[in-house]
C-alpha cells in the first residue's frame, strides 16, 4: 500500500496537474486564436470595403476627366 501511495503522490499527482495545466492553456490558446480571426475578418472586410469605395471614385474622376476631355476637343 506504500508503494502504491508513493506511486500515486510523485508520478501520477504531478502528471495529471501538467495535463490539466496544458489543457487549460490549450483553450486559452484556442480562445485567443479565435478572437484573432474574427478581427482579421473584420479588417479584411473592412478593407475591401475601402478598396472598393477607392475603385469607383477613382472611375467617377476617370469619367468626368473623359468628359471634360471630349468637350475640348469640340
Amino acid at each position: 500500500m506504500d508503494v502504491l501511495n508513493t506511486i500515486l503522490q510523485w508520478i501520477v499527482a504531478p502528471i495529471a496537474g501538467a495535463v490539466w495545466m496544458l489543457h487549460n492553456k490549450t483553450q486559452a490558446n484556442t480562445t485567443d486564436i479565435a478572437v484573432i480571426k474574427a478581427q482579421t475578418a473584420a479588417t479584411k472586410e473592412a478593407s475591401d470595403r475601402e478598396f472598393k469605395e477607392v475603385k469607383e471614385s477613382f472611375k467617377a474622376v476617370l469619367e468626368k476627366l473623359d468628359n471634360i476631355e471630349q468637350h475640348l476637343r469640340t
